[in-house]
C-alpha cells in the first residue's frame, strides 16, 4: 500500500512539473499570472483592511487568507514565459532583460508571504502586521521595478 502511494505521489509529480510552462501561446501565459495575482490581491487586501481596521480582525481568517497568498504566491512565476511582455500585461520587458533580479524579488515575495503564513497562525497581531508590511514591501519592490504605472 506504501510503495503504491509513494508512485503515485512521484507520478503526479512528475506529470505536474512535464506540464507546467505548457502554455497554448503568451497569452495564456499572461492570463494564468493575471488570474494567481487576482487572487493574491483580495486575499492581501482582505488582511489590510482587517490591519487597518476596515474590517473586524479575525485571527483565523487572516491565517486562511495568509496561508492562501503563501500558496498563490509560487504560482505566478511560472506565467513569465519568453514573449509575454506582449499583449494584454502591465508586466514590463526589463522582467527578461534583467531576469536574475526579477527572480530574486518574486522569490524574496513568496519567503515572506510564507514566513506571514507562519506569523498569522502563531496570532500575534504585532508579529502579524510586521510579517504583512514586509510582504508587501517585497510585492511593491516587484512592481515598482517590473511593472507598468
Amino acid at each position: 500500500m506504501k510503495k503504491r502511494l509513494l508512485i503515485l505521489i512521484a507520478s503526479t509529480a512528475l506529470t505536474a512539473g512535464a506540464q507546467a510552462n505548457d502554455f497554448k501561446n503568451t497569452d495564456a501565459a499572461i492570463h494564468y499570472r493575471q488570474s494567481a495575482f487576482d487572487l493574491i490581491a483580495h486575499n492581501f487586501g482582505d488582511m489590510g483592511a482587517m490591519l487597518k481596521g476596515k474590517k473586524a480582525f479575525d485571527a483565523d481568517t487572516f491565517a486562511m487568507r495568509a496561508t492562501h497568498v503563501a500558496a498563490l504566491a509560487k504560482i505566478p512565476f511560472e506565467g513569465f514565459v519568453a514573449g509575454s511582455d506582449q499583449g494584454d500585461t502591465d508586466a514590463l520587458a526589463k522582467i527578461w532583460q534583467d531576469r536574475a533580479d526579477f527572480d530574486a524579488k518574486m522569490s524574496r515575495f513568496q519567503e515572506n508571504a510564507a514566513k506571514l503564513a507562519l506569523v498569522a497562525q502563531q496570532g500575534e497581531k504585532m508579529a502579524i502586521k510586521q510579517a504583512f508590511m514586509e510582504t508587501g514591501k517585497s510585492c511593491k519592490g516587484c512592481h515598482d521595478s517590473y511593472k507598468k504605472d
